[in-house]
């Protein structure tokens, strides 16, 4: 992964490249900048970073200039002695703000939500435009998978949300099924996909089931105030909704 450091203080550079290395040996440091206007220049005649580390108090004034300035495609994590900031940072690309003194298991914890925000966005190993995710981050507009990327031997293909009928557990292993019936092997469990889903189309139903509306073909009474549900593709399985959440479904397929 390559980084770019923006910070004016030079020890405080060097710890960060220190204890980047020491966090992931992977990471390349692209340069360290001390100012806005070095910071600029830079960005503008290099290739974008996979991410920026932004002190906010720079030599020449506060880094959010830089954003003015110049277009940043790619996510920040903001480095800085106050918290006074923090508001004002998460309104353009920050994706996370340490404070100074940093710490290794802080800085950890930064990199790993970098590492599930591109797994999350990510499509055959590639980021998405980040300027468009980060954009509806900002505008609190939701953000939903559109497709999964399935191993088939030695080849991979794309699958598009909306030809995912469920997604179920089966002996601790998550399958997707699809509308045409194949079954494939997901690396997700069904907690990270409910974060992931636009719930107006998909219900959690039980532990074992997540489900596109369309997928279900009727709905029937159960013992215990329960339901049981009907799906397409069939599966041998009684996929049962508590009595708990029936109000939840009926008001999911009444919306």
């Amino acid at each position: 992964m390559k980084v770019l450091i923006i910070e004016d203080e030079l020890p405080a550079a060097k710890r960060l490249c220190a204890i980047l290395n020491e966090a992931d040996k992977d990471i390349i440091v692209e340069g360290v900048k001390e100012s806005i206007s070095s910071a600029c220049k830079w960005i503008n005649e290099n290739n974008t970073p996979d991410l920026i580390f932004m002190d906010i108090q720079l030599s020449d004034g506060l880094s959010f200039e830089i954003f003015k300035q110049v277009e940043i495609k790619c996510p920040v994590i903001f480095t800085t002695a106050f918290d006074e900031y923090a508001l004002q940072a998460f309104k353009v690309n920050s994706i996370d703000y340490l404070l100074k003194p940093i710490e290794i298991n802080d800085l950890k914890s930064s990199l790993k939500k970098f590492d599930e925000m591109k797994k999350f966005f990510s499509s055959e190993g590639e980021l998405k435009h980040y300027s468009q995710i980060l954009k509806a981050i900002t505008q609190g507009l939701p953000i939903y998978k559109s497709r999964f990327l399935i191993k088939s031997g030695q080849s991979f293909y794309r699958v598009g949300i909306e030809d995912c009928a469920y997604f179920h557990l089966e002996n601790k292993l998550t399958y997707l099924v699809l509308f045409n019936g194949k079954k494939h092997l997901l690396d997700f469990s069904l907690d990270e996909l409910e974060k992931q889903l636009d719930l107006k189309k998909y219900f959690r139903a039980n532990r074992q089931y997540i489900i596109n509306i369309e997928a279900i073909t009727s709905v029937h009474n159960f013992f215990g105030g329960k339901l049981k549900l009907r799906l397409k593709p069939e599966t041998d399985d009684n996929v049962i909704v508590s009595r708990e959440k029936v109000t939840a479904l009926k008001l999911w397929m009444g919306a």
